[in-house]
């Protein structure tokens, strides 16, 4: 299993946020089906004020150049990323056309040996 930290920012408002909010209680099921059949075994989405963090554990194979692809074939999950790009705003490091960006792990606190 892999595991991947993405972030992103909405746009700064409070009823747009509300909105994309509420949206993500009621994610279409082809949506869901999609991000499964790339590989993703969980996904959590957490927000503070406009940044979100998303976090997901993946099958080994994943890879997110093949969910892209898929993603570009899929009429539903299309219809979903236009519709959500009204809530969201790149970062200032995103390339053009880009959303989500991976984050860099920098620490992880180990378990303890008994």
């Amino acid at each position: 299993m892999k595991r991947y930290a993405l972030t992103l920012d909405l746009q700064d408002d409070p009823a747009l946020i509300a909105e994309y909010e509420r949206y993500h209680q009621q994610v279409p099921e082809a949506v869901l089906q999609s991000i499964r059949q790339a590989g993703i075994l969980q996904m959590y989405i957490y927000r503070l004020g406009t940044r979100l963090f998303m976090l997901i554990e993946t099958e080994d194979e994943f890879s997110f150049e093949r969910k892209a692809h898929m993603d570009a074939q899929n009429p539903d999950v299309q219809a979903w990323e236009e519709l959500m790009s009204n809530f969201q705003k790149p970062l200032p490091q995103a390339q053009q056309g880009e959303k989500w960006l991976v984050m860099k792990q920098i620490f992880v606190l180990k378990p303890e040996k008994l």
